[in-house]
This record gives C-alpha cells, structure tokens and sequence, in this order.
C-alpha cells in the first residue's frame, strides 16, 4: 500500500448545532426526554427554535466533531457530507475548512431541502438533549463521493447516525468498499441505541462479514447490539466478530478489547460537568489520533479520555483548550 494522504476520512451528517442553555421546565413543556436525541422535521425545528433561549451556533455533527478534535491533535482529516447551498451551508463549510480538514462535497442544488441543524438545549446538569433535522445530509449520494480521496486514508470513520436515510446508508456501503479495496481500515461509530434498534441486523451483518476494524460504543449501545442486559456479556460477544472494540463508560472510564486483549483507562478527573455534548465525539478523536500516532491502545484510550474530559468541561462540542498541548503535558 501507498502511504495515505490522510489520518482519517469521515463520512457524516453535516450539521449546524444550535446549542442553548435550558431548564428541566422548558424540556417537560416540550415534551423531550432528557440527554436523548429525537429527529424531527422542518417545522418542528422552527417552532423549537422559538422556544429556545440565547443560542449559540457552529458547525458540528458527531464525525465531524472527531475530525475536529484530531486536527487539533496534528492529524490530517477529510471530511464527506451534504449541505445545502444557503447559509448555513456556507457556515459548516467555513468552519470546517478552517480547522484544517479538506471538505470538498458538492451542495446540494435545485432543492428546497436546507442545510441540517442540531437543537441543543442544555440543562445545569450538563446533559445535552439533542433535535435533529437532518435536512440537506440525508440526502447525500453515493455520487458525491470521491473514492480515490477514500482509498487515500488510513481510516474510514463512519457515524451510525448517517445509517439511517436510504442514500448515505448506500453510500457508506460504497465507501466501504473502496476503503477496503485500497487495503485500508474501517471505524464505525454505533452514535445511538435507537439507532441500532432499527439497523441492528445490518450492523452485526458488517460484522459479521469483517468490513469493521474499529468499532465505538458506549455501555447501552453495546447492550443494544448485543440485545442483552449484561455489559460483560455484551462485550464479550460484540469484541470476538472484530478487531477493536472501544467502549466508553463515562464517569467509570473507558475499555477497549484488541485482538482479543482487554485494556482499561479511569476517566479524567474534572472540576465539573458542563456539558456533555460531544464527549464520545472527542474520545474517539483521542483514541484514533493515538493510532494514527502509532500509539499503543491504552494511551490512545488515555487520549480518548484526555479530549472526553475537554469537552465536557466547557459549552459546546468544540475544544477550548489547546489539545494538543493538553494530551502533551497530561501524558508527560
């Protein structure tokens, strides 16, 4: 193989979060369930939105929060996923071009589709209840990809959230295997367990065929998959169908079980939770730099637990800290 151009490609939903502190009062009245994420449709994204207090507004969607931390780590990310040619298109697109990491989808045109949004409201506790709508990355086809871009990466990152519409779920499957034709390493972030409730049996079936190398998940998603109750069990049956299975478990920590051994990393103590949005994002950027790195896996499980604890100590899915220096000086 050809050295690659690229750390990591990420395929996902591109998104503009729109992020605000609220009371359990305003959740209730809305009729959301707290620390969830609900899809929802145009016009309910416009009466929330009117329901929400000051708002703050940047580009997100999980892979592309990954991608975000690992440039900031020093690593060399691309990133695939559609918006619309509005707005807040041109928002995702500047922020992400800013950050270093090639962004090169084309918009989607001709269409009343606009880009999609995250509503987050933000309550004191630091849990984030998410509404989505998907909007314009929904609709992402598989023509929008660029395979040679692909095959020029060490790691293709894929976000189970994107599984869900019929064209980027082909699409996924179509970069797939132009990763694996080049010889190159699949990630898979299983994103939520309503999700797996309705692509259980396509996610164990890539599995099962060996198209996943790395696989990300945290203890109810693991269950989920593995639809028993035991987090023990579940590992044990989801980590023998793949090479690396890396499980967060917040305030216990995280797990990983490579090639059949099991490491373990305490989670970062900090102050405070602010905010959790993001954290299994940036524990994946962590983790995944530390291989790019050449790390072993438990400092890139360290990693993983270094950017977690970042984030959710602050607003927002986004370091405000330089984190690099940070995984630097907590490492020694």
């Amino acid at each position: 193989m050809t050295s690659p151009r690229f750390d990591v490609l990420a395929i996902g939903n591109a998104i503009v979060d729109v992020m605000a502190p609220a009371d359990d009062a305003l959740l209730a009245k809305e009729g959301l369930t707290k620390g969830g994420m609900m899809l929802i449709d145009a016009d309910r994204a416009t009466s929330l939105y009117q329901a929400m207090g000051p708002a703050q507004e940047i580009s997100g969607g999980s892979a592309a929060n990954t991608l975000a931390g690992m440039a900031a780590m020093g690593c060399k990310c691309a990133f695939i996923g559609q918006v619309a040619d509005d707005q807040l298109g041109e928002v995702f697109a500047h922020d992400v071009r800013a950050l270093g990491i090639d962004y090169a989808t084309p918009v989607r045109v001709g269409s009343e589709v606009p880009t999609a949004r995250c509503l987050i409201l933000v309550t004191p506790d630091g849990q984030r209840t998410m509404n989505t709508f998907l909007g314009a990355s929904q609709f992402l086809p598989a023509s929008a990809l660029d395979a040679a871009m692909i095959q020029d990466a060490a790691v293709l990152y894929l976000e189970g959230y994107l599984w869900d519409p019929e064209e980027p779920r082909a699409a996924m499957r179509a970069a797939i295997d132009a990763a694996r034709s080049a010889g190159r390493k699949v990630a898979f972030t299983l994103s939520d367990a309503f999700v797996i409730d309705r692509h259980r049996a396509d996610f164990l079936d890539l599995l099962d065929k060996g198209q996943i190398d790395i696989l990300f998940s945290n203890e109810a998603e693991i269950c989920s998959l593995a639809e028993v109750d035991d987090f023990e069990a579940a590992v044990a049956s989801v980590s023998a169908k793949l090479p690396t299975l890396v499980v967060t478990r917040s305030e216990k920590g995280a797990i990983a079980i490579h090639d059949g051994q099991r490491y373990a990393v305490a989670a970062e103590p900090i102050d405070k939770v602010v905010d959790t949005t993001g954290a299994g994002d940036l524990f994946a950027a962590g983790f995944l730099a530390g291989q790019a790195q050449g790390r072993d896996v438990e400092t890139s499980l360290r990693m993983g637990a270094i950017a977690a604890a970042e984030i959710i100590s602050h607003f927002g899915a986004r370091s405000s800290a330089d984190l690099k220096a940070l995984v630097a000086q907590k490492l020694g």
